[in-house]
């Protein structure tokens, strides 16, 4: 089957200078990561992964043009996200600091929460959204039948590119943390990365919550 994609090289080069500009998205992952490892990092890069394939799926449908269509719900996403990214940092900036904080962290959130947590926090980005819908038909051909399927490729490929780069910056963020917890003031730096993660998501829900169209 031919599908109606074209300049697919350029969409690559395109999705991968995307990929690679930091952002919310990158931010979250990076804040995983510094505050409770590369693990949770890594857990991260996949929920975020996860939420773009929900996107893709709905501008392949076409619901995204009903959300970029609907001020209503465009603010209504965009204000839930905004709440659940604010929660998310409160509470990492209210955990006990230091080594028994991280043990008890690690037992009270398990990495299927920070995946889940990844997923929402990109699902409940009105903005994810209207990128898709506004990217992947530049290189979708609109009079050629096929394009629910092109959308799918398209997104995919953005996808598996954009979690392979979250991935790494979260490796390298965890070997950063993992340095810094070797030395004397191991409790204090631990207790710090969690409230700078926190400080950081609480930023983004801030920022997202102030965000216009």
């Amino acid at each position: 089957m031919n599908l109606p994609i074209h300049n697919l090289p350029l969409f690559i080069a395109a999705a991968l200078v995307v990929n690679l500009t930091p952002g919310p998205d990158m931010l979250f992952v990076i804040g995983n990561s510094a505050a409770n490892g590369r693990r949770a990092g890594v857990m991260a890069s996949l929920g975020i992964g996860a939420g773009c394939v929900l996107h893709t799926f709905l501008a392949a449908v076409g619901l995204s043009a009903l959300l970029a269509a609907s001020p209503l719900a465009f603010e209504v996403v965009k204000w839930v996200g905004a709440v659940y990214l604010v929660w998310i940092g409160c509470g990492m900036i209210r955990k006990r600091s230091g080594r028994a904080a991280t043990a008890t962290a690690t037992a009270a959130a398990p990495h299927q929460r920070v995946f889940w947590q990844g997923a929402l926090t990109n699902a409940l980005n009105p903005k994810v959204a209207l990128f898709f819908l506004a990217f992947l038909p530049q290189f979708i051909s609109p009079s050629e039948s096929g394009q629910a399927a092109a959308f799918l490729l398209l997104g995919g490929i953005f996808n598996v590119g954009g979690t392979a780069i979250n991935t790494l910056m979260a490796l390298l963020a965890g070997v950063m943390r993992e340095r810094i917890a070797r030395s004397e003031s191991a409790g204090r730096a631990a207790a710090w990365l969690q409230r700078a993660g926190g400080a950081l998501f609480v930023g983004l829900g801030v920022k997202l919550a102030l965000s216009s169209r």
